[in-house]
């Protein structure tokens, strides 16, 4: 009998892909569902299969082959149902986010080297293996919440809404807050600063949007002034979805994460604290506006306005 945190990762799991298949089906349409997303499902079931007979090197990289071909999948559906997808229109874009997830995600990193809220166990020993390991799972994570948040967009129901301004000043008091979830949980001593995590979570999103918003770029606050809610609202349950298939195929693969900090430790749905589950929703929000800067940065992105 599967253990009470597990049993329920699973529940809840199975329950976000019903809904994402549902809602495929109930807004597909004429156009068939890609061969490449056919690709996905059977690369994803193969490396189910083959992980849980351990087979290698499968079981050490199971974790970005299951997001791979998971992305691949996503990006199908999306196409099927809106007849436009970022791999079938824009690849090039797709493959910039990939290669900006990793430096990105390395931010993360840093701030773990000091906090600690986890680490990585059945990495390979080999310095180009682990390195390999590495930077395709790192690659995988920005490109997941893109295009889970194209498919939830694709699939979600009519949001309309009202413009909402936000005023200059509420804008450089959000960049300020933002500013100091980033510096205060590295300033204070670590063993306090290792239950302030999740202010890094919600820590650039604040800082970056209304950033990304001045320079003329795209942005949250940019949508919700003009009445736009739709992406917000996309990335927002992008996070939720990710951070369940995350922890879902963390939790039976080799080479995979723990965590460390120092909350609901006894309290676990499948590695992660139940509790860390809420950081998924606003960093999906961050990879949004992480992106759009990066990018911009990197003379990727050009101004809206």
């Amino acid at each position: 009998m599967l253990p009470h945190g597990i049993a329920i990762g699973i529940g809840i799991a199975a329950l976000t892909a019903a809904i994402l298949i549902v809602g495929y089906f109930r807004t597909r349409r004429r156009r068939l569902f890609p061969f490449y997303g056919w690709m996905g499902i059977a690369a994803l079931i193969f490396a189910e299969v083959l992980m849980f007979r351990r087979f290698q090197p499968v079981d050490t990289y199971f974790t970005p082959i299951a997001w791979s071909a998971y992305i691949l999948i996503a990006d199908a559906a999306v196409l099927a149902i809106t007849n436009r997808s970022r791999l079938n229109d824009a690849p090039l874009v797709l493959g910039r986010i990939a290669l900006l997830s990793i430096p990105l995600w390395l931010i993360f990193e840093l701030y773990n080297f000091r906090l600690q809220n986890w680490k990585y166990v059945g990495v390979p020993h080999q310095w180009a293996a682990a390195l390999l390991g590495y930077s395709w799972s790192f690659a995988t994570i920005f490109p997941a919440i893109f295009e889970t948040a194209d498919l939830v967009q694709a699939i979600m129901p009519p949001v309309p809404g009202k413009p909402w301004h936000v005023s200059r000043r509420a804008e450089i008091v959000l960049m300020i807050l933002g500013a100091a979830c980033l510096i205060v949980p590295v300033a204070l001593p670590q063993r306090i600063g290792s239950y302030l995590f999740g202010l890094v979570w919600i820590g650039f999103a604040l800082l970056l949007d209304p950033l990304n918003h001045w320079l003329g770029l795209p942005s949250f606050i940019g949508d919700f002034s003009e009445g736009f809610r739709r992406r917000a609202y996309g990335f927002f349950l992008s996070g939720w979805v990710c951070g369940w298939f995350w922890e879902f195929w963390n939790y039976w693969a080799t080479a995979k994460w723990h965590y460390t900090f120092p909350l609901m430790q006894h309290e676990k749905i499948f590695e992660m604290p139940a509790v860390g589950f809420l950081g998924f929703l606003p960093f999906a929000l961050e990879c949004f506006c992480m992106y759009v800067t990066a990018a911009w940065l990197a003379g990727w992105v050009k101004r809206v306005k």
